[in-house]
């Protein structure tokens, strides 16, 4: 990008701004952004929402500014298993090992070396999966290997200051035992939460009690055999590794304050920080995997592609949404619409596509066909196989098959499981009301009159949809939209659907006739 054109509006960029202006003041000349991982448990949707959206911030930090830079997937994986997943087998054997390290704990699945191992594998092959670039790091491997060594003894001399930033935000009975260390057990390899007796900061170590037998031990900071509380560990990786930029869901907005403060008192700078919000269910309510009300990955990728998903995860990610399966319709033509724009976009940084895809929008991108106007056709001719769809496809755009539309192809297989899993349970007709009648009659007689429609494909949509807007505004329907509800409820047996000048294109202006007459009939 020139010095003369204007700073793209949309937000990786704006973030991307913040991001060159801390390397201008730290006078650094590559970046490193960061996302976090928890692995007691399996990569989720909030995983592929936090990894995407920082790469789409460092491709716009790359297009900013040319800086290089690198992107770690740290996995908090030296953290003591506190519960048995619900997921796993071998759940008796996992007990057994509470309160260890994850990656001294039996894989329970008995693929790996280890749990921690297990899920690590898992969170990077869900990462290669959707073509993220970025380098794993393993904490156990950076505690035991030294690499946080000196990181460790400065945060033993900044061990009281480091208390005093925490104990304002603790309880009572919580303050009288508070450290930001956690020896770990040098007979059981429990990482303990244990009150710190002793802080030596020349010998590197610090003197703690057992208080199960009374013994005291003295154990190091260094070289794995202590780790640290999350708060101060989040805030010595960021000064260890001099991170540059890590977002953070809107649950962890006071954990980021205190990580930021104890990271100035080690003497740095936190990096760049995003608070994105968090998803809520179809009620409003805070999605909890205990509750079991969220949309899982694999679920999103059953009904709609990939590219869906991003778009979704793309838009507004300060601001609440609703996950919930209504919303895969919606974010699968808002990608096709990104998509199918930005070849022609004044300003391609502000496309979702643009971001999505990297900057370089794939060959056969998109779609002729709307993923919605692909429901409504599954929906009225119960639709249970691909050729089903297709054939009303091939009527549409002549000549038209998997290979010359790959993306389509793909949009016929999801349309398929989604209308059948969710569209057609829920089809529900209504009987037209007399202004309706009058509409709906007045509809068959114009698209039967008109020459140009009397077979299918041969009308424009737009042409088709003009005609369905001027019946309408001939009749008594305040507002115009009670005209478009009615024919989704009247014909489809649905809330709503896509323009449907575009759907009696798709379905035929004789098949659309003869559905009007059928739902006439019926009321």
């Amino acid at each position: 990008m020139s010095e003369n054109t204007p700073a793209p509006l949309s937000w990786p960029f704006r973030e991307a701004e913040r991001i060159a202006e801390r390397l201008k003041q730290k006078g650094k000349d590559h970046a490193l952004f960061e996302t976090g991982y928890g692995p007691s448990g399996l990569p989720h949707i909030g995983t592929f929402g936090e990894v995407a959206r920082t790469s789409w911030v460092r491709k716009a930090f790359t297009d900013l500014t040319g800086l290089p830079s690198r992107l770690l997937a740290f996995s908090d994986d030296m953290d003591g298993l506190r519960k048995v997943p619900d997921n796993v087998p071998n759940k008796a054997m996992l007990k057994e090992y509470l309160g260890r390290p994850l990656t001294k704990i039996p894989d329970p699945f008995e693929k790996f070396e280890s749990f921690g191992a297990h899920n690590n594998n898992r969170l990077q092959e869900f990462l290669r999966t959707f073509g993220f670039e970025f380098e794993f790091a393993s904490a156990s491997d950076y505690y035991t290997s030294g690499r946080f060594d000196d990181a460790l003894l400065h945060v033993l001399r900044h061990h009281e200051e480091i208390v005093n930033i925490i104990l304002p935000t603790l309880g009572t009975e919580r303050r009288a035992t508070y450290s930001p260390i956690l020896p770990i057990h040098p007979r059981t390899g429990v990482v303990m939460q244990v009150p710190i007796e002793q802080v030596d900061v020349d010998n590197g170590s610090v003197v703690w009690t057992d208080p199960a037998d009374g013994t005291k031990y003295e154990t190091a900071v260094t070289g794995g055999a202590a780790k640290l509380q999350w708060k101060a560990d989040w805030a010595m990786r960021w000064y260890a590794l001099d991170v540059d930029y890590e977002m953070s869901g809107k649950d962890l907005i006071d954990s980021v304050k205190l990580s930021s403060s104890i990271c100035r008192a080690l003497g740095k700078e936190p990096p760049v920080t995003l608070t994105y919000e968090l998803f809520l269910d179809e009620k409003g309510q805070k999605i909890s995997k205990s509750k079991g009300n969220g949309l899982s990955i694999d679920e999103w990728l059953t009904y709609a592609p990939k590219e869906s998903l991003s778009q979704f995860m793309y838009h507004a990610p300060q601001r609440a949404k609703k996950l919930f399966f209504d919303v895969i319709p919606r974010a699968t033509d808002d990608y096709i619409a990104a998509a199918t724009a930005l070849p022609t976009a004044e300003k391609p940084h502000d496309n979702p596509a643009w971001h999505i895809h990297g900057g370089v929008l794939p060959e056969h991108a998109g779609s002729p066909i709307g993923f919605g106007m692909l429901l409504n056709l599954a929906s009225v001719i119960n639709a249970d196989s691909p050729e089903m769809l297709w054939g009303f496809i091939r009527a549409y755009i002549p000549g038209a098959d998997a290979e010359s539309y790959p993306f389509l192809a793909r949009l016929v297989h999801h349309a398929i499981a989604y209308n059948r899993d969710f569209v057609a349970p829920a089809k529900k007709f209504r009987a037209p009301t007399k202004v309706e009648r009058a509409g709906l009659t007045d509809l068959a007689k114009s698209l039967a009159a008109d020459e140009q429609a009397q077979y299918p494909g041969e009308t424009p949509a737009e042409k088709l949809q003009n005609l369905v807007y001027a019946v309408g505004k001939r009749h008594p329907f305040a507002p115009l939209k009670s005209w478009f509800d009615c024919l989704y409820q009247v014909l489809l047996g649905t809330t709503e659907g896509p323009r449907f000048g575009g759907f009696i294109a798709l379905y035929g202006v004789e098949r659309t006739v003869a559905l009007i007459e059928t739902a006439l009939a019926r009321g």
